[in-house]
């Protein structure tokens, strides 16, 4: 399901618990969007509250500040139902982010509404198309340096893809 739009001007990143993925591609999404001259409000969640108020974690800070992207700064939130009414287009990191965000959507369900449009964030990629970005947090270094290459990938992906409608 490819959804071709112009450049939304805004896209929420999503993971589980907003500490790992989504903040790293909430940095690395800003800077590409920001190097390819297009205005876009980018923000992060999680769609669970396990982490809420929480900064990304150090290992992800780590790994991401070794690429030149800051995220300490960033703080947890959990997806709220506003979410969807004030963005243009939410990306999920993974199939089952995507499932429970649908859920979410489908509560929302109003005819008056107009929701954010729900996507698998490697849906554009060539390399990665259709994978999830997979959690390191149980992880090991390897999978926080992988994370990164996919993220950067990926929201490279999606910002070509703008760039060509």
């Amino acid at each position: 399901m490819l959804i071709k739009t112009c450049t939304p001007s805004s896209v929420l990143l999503v993971c589980l618990g907003n500490i790992c993925r989504s903040p790293t591609a909430e940095e690395i999404f800003r800077q590409q969007a920001a190097i390819a001259g297009l205005s876009i409000k980018v923000d992060s969640a999680g769609t669970s509250d396990w982490h809420v108020g929480d900064a990304p974690d150090k290992r992800s800070q780590r790994h991401a500040k070794s690429h030149g992207y800051k995220i300490n700064k960033l703080v947890a939130r959990q997806v709220s139902a506003d979410d969807f009414r004030n963005f243009d287009l939410i990306l999920a990191m993974d199939a089952q982010n995507l499932a429970d965000l649908q859920a979410i959507k489908d509560e929302l369900a109003d005819p008056e509404d107009s929701l954010a449009k729900l996507a698998l964030f490697s849906e554009e990629d060539p390399i990665y198309s259709g994978d999830d970005v997979p959690d390191p947090y149980k992880g090991e270094n390897d999978d926080f340096e992988d994370v990164i290459e996919r993220i950067e990938s990926s929201a490279q992906a999606w910002i070509e893809s703008w760039k060509a409608c």
